[in-house]
């Protein structure tokens, strides 16, 4: 029960408590000393399984072109003047959808690095399944209870900022519960008065007690609310230059920025972004054009506005994404893609060897596919994620966040 009460706690209370309920003895976590530079990870949940052979383009390859006759990105083009809807090469063999430009300036420095034919190697084509099975970091076991994110969580060294990990959103994320605290925000700016007579009523039954876990647990809420009410009165402006898209998911990395630039004690934050199940109209006449080239751009944007407005403090930043699984290799008969295996991962961040597409290319002739129709794994994703975990985070114990699996390195990481 002390996960379900935690997460009951923060869900119900943080919510209910506005502006101006928090007492002087919760303030007091507002002007504690500054604690030492910790690493931060942000974790990206693409939703619906994305179409990764049409984010990361392999223009060099073939089949790509015989099993999209409709769909396939043209390749880059050959002279100086770039086409509003051809591949923005990478490397010579991989490139970037067109509406993923804002991104290519950070592969080419070195700050992105992308890792191709990655994902779960269970073999579930569900969306639920699927993306149980990542977020809690133990394909195909479906009785894990806590999730990857909240097991990386390093050792607290010392009393914790109650809002070490969050995420934006209605509800906790699969990948951050587990016992140790996480908070789900809807938005910073929702915390609000709605009745301060119930809030210190509230307040003061979790203080009284008799059980310690409660009464941990309300301490820790409160004090959370106290950080974001004074988050909540400094209005925020991105960097010089800056503009994140409009869209939740835009919004979503703005105020992951706020936060962190805060100073609140952010370890961990996760965020999602969903509409990637395109079984039907992917795309329109032109690349550039359709559902997927709307999504790209909202996604390429945010990540790419992100990383410009933290600046020098993208030095202590990792940003990792992910989604369920890939797509089909071929294109349906209604100008979409069906569910698939592999797919692609971002990882930015100042200590990112970045640059390369990392993971080796299975090809996509018939007898390389996955069951002869997707692209097939070999890379697993946890090989990322444990990656980050260890030499990121600095949390070396990779059996207990990934239990059952070691992760292997891939060179992602270093000075």
């Amino acid at each position: 029960m002390r996960t379900t009460r935690r997460i009951f706690l923060r869900n119900s209370a943080v919510a209910m408590v506005g502006a101006g309920t928090a007492p002087v003895w919760l303030q007091r976590a507002l002007y504690a000393s500054a604690a030492p530079r910790k690493k931060i990870l942000v974790a990206i949940f693409q939703r619906g399984a994305a179409d990764g052979l049409n984010i990361v383009v392999p223009h060099g390859e073939k089949a790509y072109y015989a099993l999209r006759p409709t769909l396939a990105i043209p390749r880059p083009a050959v002279t100086g003047d770039r086409r509003a809807d051809a591949t923005i090469d990478l490397d010579g063999f991989f490139g970037l959808h067109p509406w993923l430009a804002p991104l290519e300036p950070l592969f080419q420095e070195r700050h992105l690095a992308i890792v191709d034919a990655v994902g779960s190697p269970d073999p579930s084509r569900s969306h639920f399944d699927a993306q149980d099975y990542m977020e809690s970091g133990t394909p195909g076991l479906k009785a894990t209870v806590d999730g990857w994110m909240n097991r990386a969580l390093p050792q607290e060294q010392a009393k914790a900022s109650p809002l070490r990990a969050l995420s934006l959103g209605p509800v906790l994320p699969r990948s951050l519960r587990g016992p140790r605290p996480a908070v789900a925000l809807q938005s910073i700016g929702d915390f609000q008065i709605r009745n301060s007579q119930a809030a210190q009523a509230f307040q003061q039954l979790y203080l009284e007690s008799n059980d310690p876990v409660l009464q941990a647990a309300g301490r820790e809420t409160f004090e959370a609310v106290a950080m974001l009410q004074a988050v909540q009165k400094q209005p925020y402006h991105p960097a010089a230059g800056v503009e994140y898209p409009r869209g939740r998911f835009g919004d979503s990395l703005r105020q992951i920025a706020q936060l962190i630039k805060a100073g609140v004690g952010v370890e961990m934050a996760f965020a999602d972004i969903g509409g990637w199940d395109h079984h039907v109209n992917e795309q329109g006449t032109r690349a550039s054009e359709g559902q997927l080239a709307t999504l790209l751009q909202e996604y390429g944007s945010a990540l790419s506005a992100f990383w410009h407005d933290m600046g020098d403090g993208m030095e202590d930043i990792v940003l990792v994404t992910m989604s369920e699984f890939g797509r089909t290799a071929h294109e349906n008969g209604n100008r979409g893609t069906d569910h698939g295996h592999a797919n692609c991962m971002f990882v930015l961040g100042g200590a990112v060897r970045g640059g390369k597409v990392y993971g080796r290319w299975p090809g996509l002739e018939r007898e390389q596919l996955y069951e002869g129709r997707d692209l097939a794994l070999t890379t697993d994703f946890r090989d990322v994620l444990g990656e980050l975990v260890a030499d990121h985070l600095g949390n070396p114990d990779l059996g207990a966040v990934f239990p059952g699996y070691s992760p292997r390195s891939l060179g992602l990481v270093g000075v």
